[in-house]
């Protein structure tokens, strides 16, 4: 079976076949199928080191066909994003425990991870468009997972806000084709994109990679269950814009330098922005949405250096910021787990009796921060230097500001939920599935951040 292939139908279909097995067999079954579809997105790395990119396409019009390609960039993400889902799976296992509703959000988990497949291994783009809606419904019905009044409005924010970017988006698409007549990204590779149809293309990438100025319905979608807040922004919608971006906008298109220099200004804002916006959150989860907004701000950033080292750095950017912030946002629904509360103005000294929680949280923040060895920090160094040689020297300067803030927030979440007297007692934790998930996250980011040759190794593997 063609891995791509496999890696796509299999979550998808397992989610439907899986409603059909009792209730207490559910969780295990969906979980095993994150793990059977991490594993079919390794089957891919050796072709792709070998031939570099294999292109399947079954045309249906000559608008449309079934295209997709395995190439560096695919595999990378599906294989990143398909092994945070995973862990984030297992941790599911025993903080979904409790809830009623727990089947539904296992089957719209894995409608949710086999569409994040899809789309990045998808050659089309009308394929791209169709998958990322799908992940638009699949986040609608997560976010307002709880269906109350405030999850409700969270979850139309979500979905109104980013069908507005996909809807600029679809536009771009139509007028690409009738400029081009080919919607295939292996039959416009090397073309020159013009401003509006990029500008377009771009609204749909900032509206799900939640960039200014359409970056306020992720803090709010921090009212879903910790698991759905850790995929939306560490594994997989977060994410599927700056994939889009890389794929248009490096391997495709040849954007002009004034779409570029738009781009890095607007990442640049957004790293301050959002930054500035973490600084002044009280609730844990909102806190580190915003950092999520701020670090994709590197990320596209990166990419719209427009060099290959910067490319590289920014995929490595994605692995360390996927690893760590899924952390992050486990730990928060540790701590909200055990206290019931978010605000960090109600926690304190919770390192005494939540030990393993207090250093996973620690050691995922210094990956984030960018604090040598870290993985984080050779991405983010490499990442501002590289803009600064551009020439973007007030972009490297508020990049460098940006740096500053997420020092300052997550210390300062730190300092609050883990630090100082302990205020809520109770809480404790035991040495659980959930706990032992945050520490291999925390301590991935430090070791690969050691072991750096190994990312970088794989990475100008099947990059090129």
């Amino acid at each position: 079976m063609n891995p791509a292939l496999g890696a796509i139908s299999l979550p998808i279909l397992g989610a439907f076949i899986i409603k059909a097995f009792p209730k207490k067999h559910k969780p295990g079954l969906s979980v095993l199928t994150l793990f059977a579809t991490f594993i079919l997105c390794l089957f891919a790395v050796p072709p792709v080191i070998k031939f570099k990119e294999i292109i399947f396409q079954k045309y249906f019009t000559d608008w449309f066909s079934l295209s997709f390609v395995i190439d560096g960039l695919s595999v990378f993400m599906a294989g990143v994003s398909s092994f945070v889902a995973l862990l984030i799976g297992l941790y599911s296992l025993e903080y979904m425990k409790e809830y009623a509703d727990k089947d539904e959000f296992y089957f719209w988990t894995l409608i949710f991870v086999g569409a994040m497949m899809g789309l990045v291994f998808s050659s089309n783009l009308i394929l791209i468009y169709c998958f990322w809606e799908v992940t638009a419904v699949c986040s609608w019905k997560l976010i307002g997972f709880y269906r109350k009044e405030k999850d409700a409005k969270a979850a139309d924010r979500a979905f109104l806000v980013t069908f507005f970017g996909a809807s600029l988006m679809l536009l771009g698409i139509v007028l690409i084709y009738l400029a081009y007549g080919t919607l295939e990204l292996s039959n416009l590779k090397t073309q020159a994109i013009g401003n509006l149809f990029a500008f377009l293309l771009l609204g749909g990438i900032i509206s799900k990679s939640a960039q200014l100025p359409l970056h306020t319905w992720l803090p709010d979608a921090g009212v879903a269950p910790t698991p759905v807040t850790a995929l939306l922004h560490a594994a997989v919608l977060v994410k599927i814009g700056v994939y889009v971006f890389a794929r248009l906008f490096y391997l495709t298109f040849i954007p002009t330098p004034v779409f570029l220099n738009s781009v890095i200004a607007l990442c640049a804002i957004t790293i301050v922005v959002a930054g500035g916006a973490a600084l002044v959150e009280s609730n844990m989860k909102r806190i580190l949405a915003y950092s999520t907004v701020s670090q994709l701000g590197y990320i596209i950033l990166a990419f719209s250096l427009g060099t290959d080292l910067a490319f590289k750095m920014a995929m490595l950017y994605i692995l360390a910021h996927s690893l760590a912030k899924a952390g992050l946002f486990l730990c928060a629904g540790i701590v909200e787990h055990k206290t019931g509360t978010k605000d960090i103005n109600e926690l304190g000294g919770l390192l005494k009796t939540m030990p393993y929680t207090g250093t996973a949280y620690l050691l995922c923040a210094f990956a984030i921060i960018g604090i040598p060895p870290f993985l984080g920090f050779w991405p983010k160094f490499m990442t501002v230097l590289f803009t600064v040689q551009q020439g973007h020297l007030w972009a490297g300067i508020l990049a460098i500001a940006g740096a500053l803030f997420t020092l300052f927030y997550l210390m300062r979440l730190f300092d609050r939920v883990f630090l100082g007297e302990v205020k809520i007692k109770a809480a404790e934790e035991s040495r659980s599935l959930m706990v032992t998930v945050v520490l291999a996250l925390g301590i991935s980011s430090l070791l690969l951040g050691l072991g750096i040759k190994f990312p970088l190794n794989f990475l100008q593997a099947v990059v090129r």
